[in-house]
């Protein structure tokens, strides 16, 4: 998932670049409105192209176009990318219109930064699903996830995996070379901001590895030292 920050203060938008880049988005910034439409209106065409989706992070006020105008204008061309609305006018009025002109959220500043990955990761489930229906099987090399079925197999051989083994392996494949921290697995997996035992995402990944990357197969699971894990294709050659 890309996030899109439309966002004029300097020092918000360095915040939340710095943070969202550490979760392991990739973000484009834009500092005034009509720079964000523009950018906005790409992601679209690339969405429609078979690109991976994109999520609007809207600041209300901003030189050019205001945070409504660019909602309404992509909302009338049937842009479907989600939008998630930040403003520090957090009256009842200002929350209904951009919610009316089409903003699937609203955060009024100053916020958690927990609850706004929490809010991006709902809408990122959303987005993922743009143009297209949710795949029921996700592959990376000879790894595969059945989501109907919910079962997992690597080189035709089943998987004998735990519901809480299985969630995991669903998180890492559905974004394939993406960084996933320690708290977001958390928060996906258990639920989560905190570690109910010690450890217990670290003890997790060495389940999975144990059932996956075993008999001299290419290692898939990979550790960030420090900020997390991601699963991604062996490198060629």
């Amino acid at each position: 998932m890309n996030i899109l920050i439309v966002e004029d203060d300097e020092r918000i938008a360095d915040f939340l670049c710095r943070g969202l880049r550490a979760e392991g988005y990739r973000v484009q910034r834009a500092a005034d409105g009509p720079t964000g439409l523009a950018l906005a209106q790409d992601a679209a065409r690339l969405l429609q192209d078979g690109g991976e989706p994109t999520l609007l992070l809207l600041d209300l006020m901003l030189p050019g176009l205001s945070g409504l105008e660019i909602c309404q204008s992509l909302r009338a061309a049937q842009v479907g990318l989600p939008i998630l609305m930040l403003t520090a006018m957090g009256s009842l009025e200002d929350r209904v219109a951009g919610l009316r002109l089409g903003a699937d959220d609203y955060l009024c500043k100053p916020f958690e930064f927990e609850e706004l990955l929490a809010r991006l990761e709902a809408l990122g489930r959303r987005g993922r699903e743009l143009g297209s229906r949710r795949a029921s099987m996700l592959r990376v090399s000879d790894l595969e996830f059945d989501r109907e079925r919910m079962q997992a197999s690597r080189g035709g051989r089943p998987l004998q995996l735990t519901t809480k083994e299985l969630a995991l392996l669903e998180l890492l494949m559905s974004a394939p070379g993406r960084m996933f921290s320690r708290e977001r697995i958390l928060a996906n997996v258990w639920g989560t901001h905190q570690d109910p035992l010690t450890n217990i995402v670290d003890v997790y990944i060495r389940r999975l590895r144990s059932h996956i990357d075993v008999d001299g197969l290419p290692a898939l699971i990979h550790t960030v030292r420090g900020l997390g894990y991601r699963l991604e294709q062996p490198a060629a050659g």
